[in-house]
């Protein structure tokens, strides 16, 4: 048995966003769903309760048959997570500038704009190198006006200062290179990299149900390890590995797609 990379059991509400965001015009009525559930062992009055609850959200919508789709709020989560296979082309060499971000001025008392706040510094790979004060490194093309556009985009209080700077002490510029565990992330690559190759080996030969099982835990481990990668540039990290993993990521997206539409057909 391919012993995968510290998979878990998907929770209802995780499970069946990622399905639904998987691709564009993705559609499934309950009683998929429910077997789709059945797979991770989710009972089917929890499958029903999270479809109504994703719907109240407005992360899902009910269409023509009795068919979920994607909501409003569920479509703009999907298209920061399925940006992962072409974010490489929106970087730019580093220059060994920063963009900044101050914080200071916020509200700290407010959870939900905490929360995201939180949300967005995870997703454009900032991190807090003293008490307000974020920064990563200035690699993506159009700068700090793209990035702080894409940080209120992601609910970022447009009170935040967001800033272009450079020039730290030495003591300082290198502190700030230490802040992303560059090490962890190589190794996150080399394991997901093996991972998806042993996965890919053994997938043919797997029932359909065992494969679509397996193709969903071992290519959502590997889609959360790519939407909260902080794209960091050479030489913080081996770039080089990184492309390497992306590509291998998208060869496994696209065999489990293949996976999933023979199974979700086979069961209708």
């Amino acid at each position: 048995m391919l012993a995968m990379e510290n998979t878990e059991k998907p929770t209802p509400r995780r499970l069946l966003l990622k399905l639904f965001s998987s691709r564009n015009g993705v559609q499934m009525n309950a009683s998929s769903a429910v077997r789709v559930g059945a797979l991770f062992g989710i009972s089917e009055n929890n499958i029903r309760v999270t479809l109504t609850r994703l719907q109240s959200a407005n992360l899902l919508q009910l269409v023509e048959r009795g068919f979920y789709e994607l909501g409003a709020e569920g479509k703009l989560l999907a298209n920061e997570i399925n940006a992962w296979p072409t974010v490489e082309a929106t970087l730019c060499s580093w220059r060994e500038d920063w963009i900044a971000v101050l914080t200071n001025t916020l509200e700290k008392s407010d959870r939900k704009a905490k929360r995201a706040r939180e949300r967005a510094f995870k997703l454009t790979g900032m991190q807090e190198v003293s008490n307000d004060f974020y920064i990563r490194p200035n690699n993506v093309i159009g700068g700090v006006n793209e990035l702080r556009k894409r940080l209120f985009s992601l609910g970022l209080d447009k009170r935040a200062m967001v800033f272009n700077t450079s020039q730290f002490s030495p003591p300082q510029e290198e502190l700030n290179r230490r802040q992303w565990q560059s090490e962890a992330l190589e190794e996150g690559y080399q394991k997901g990299l093996q991972a998806i190759q042993q996965s890919l080996m053994r997938l043919d030969s797997l029932p359909l149900e065992e494969a679509a099982k397996e193709s969903y835990l071992v290519g959502d481990k590997a889609l959360q390890r790519l939407v909260f990668d902080p794209l960091l540039p050479a030489p913080l990290v081996d770039v080089s590995l990184r492309k390497l993993y992306r590509s291998k990521v998208r060869e496994y997206d696209k065999e489990g797609a293949a996976i999933w539409q023979r199974f979700l057909t086979h069961g209708s």
